[in-house]
């Protein structure tokens, strides 16, 4: 069975984002939360966000509060932040693969891709 998983990299600091809160969402008629759960020292979650009869074929969002993580850390930042919620919308498209989506940000930038 396939599963989606995540971590965040703290790309301006150089180490593993802790302690960020991450939110799934499948979307469809209406927006419908999944999944809430805090990254641990190693900027992954302890679980899947999905995992076997839960994994589906769909549209999701993944939602990081990164810019509460650096507001957290006295990173330099204005108010409001350049970064701050990052949504990353993605669909999956076959349930049966592993779907891993990283993130990598700093307060002024981020990105993402399909890892494995």
């Amino acid at each position: 069975m396939g599963k989606l998983t995540t971590h965040i990299l703290d790309t301006a600091h150089g180490k593993p984002a802790h302690g960020v809160q991450v939110r799934l969402y499948r979307m469809g008629e209406v927006r419908d939360l999944l999944k809430t759960d805090i990254t641990n020292s190693d900027g992954r979650l302890d679980s899947p966000l999905l995992d076997d009869e839960t994994m589906l074929s769909g549209k999701y969002e993944i939602e990081f509060e990164i810019g509460a993580y650096f507001r957290e850390l006295g990173a330099p930042m204005h108010e409001p932040a350049f970064v701050d919620d990052v949504i990353l919308r993605f669909g999956i498209a076959n349930a049966d693969q592993h779907y891993h989506v990283p993130l990598l940000a700093s307060p002024w930038s981020y990105s993402t891709y399909r890892g494995s």
